[in-house]
């Protein structure tokens, strides 16, 4: 799996560091116009991305499926290291908290394809590497989003929670923004 991760670094995954920004609700909302504003589309394809897609943005998107309404939106998460696994106490947490599964398929890694052809690019994560960020893919630029969330490999009850619940109130805004639109 490592080998699929590496290939996409080489094919072009890479963010402009002039598109990270931290998630604020004014400058989000221009992102969430830029995105929804694509002719000819009839659905929106949201892709969640965090370091090993274990974790944060398994979170995101199981929790982002569970409470939202508009079928119109495809929600998927990968990572750009395949390496990792929610471990045990993320996985009870996550479902004790969220009523969720994030353990029900393996992690799976972001694709160049995946990254273009959505509408909005969630970074669920402030430990994706700066590798990736190095080259000004222009498409890319205007539709991403960065949540700055640590992530947690000690399998501290405390922290797993904040970062759950971190999650669980950005997914909440995203989803109740774009209902809006």
């Amino acid at each position: 799996m490592a080998e699929r991760a590496t290939v996409a670094r080489i094919t072009g995954v890479r963010f402009s560091p002039f598109a990270l920004r931290e998630a604020e609700d004014e400058k989000e909302t221009s992102c969430f116009d830029l995105a929804l504003n694509k002719k000819g589309e009839n659905k929106m394809k949201i892709i969640f991305i965090c370091k090993y897609n274990a974790f944060r943005s398994r979170i995101a998107e199981e929790y982002f499926k569970k409470i939202n309404k508009n079928k119109k939106i495809q929600i998927i998460s990968r990572g750009f290291i395949m390496d990792g696994t929610a471990d045990n106490e993320q996985i009870k947490l996550s479902k004790n908290i969220l009523g969720i599964d994030i353990a029900k398929r393996k992690p799976l890694p972001v694709e160049l394809k995946e990254l273009l052809e959505a509408n909005l690019i969630v970074v669920v994560a402030n430990d994706v590497p700066k590798m990736m960020f190095n080259y000004n893919l222009f498409p890319l630029k205007k539709k991403l989003i960065i949540w700055k969330i640590k992530d947690e490999q000690r399998r501290n009850k405390n922290n797993i929670k904040k970062i759950i619940f971190q999650i669980k109130e950005r997914v909440e805004n995203l989803n109740e923004t774009l209902e809006k639109k």
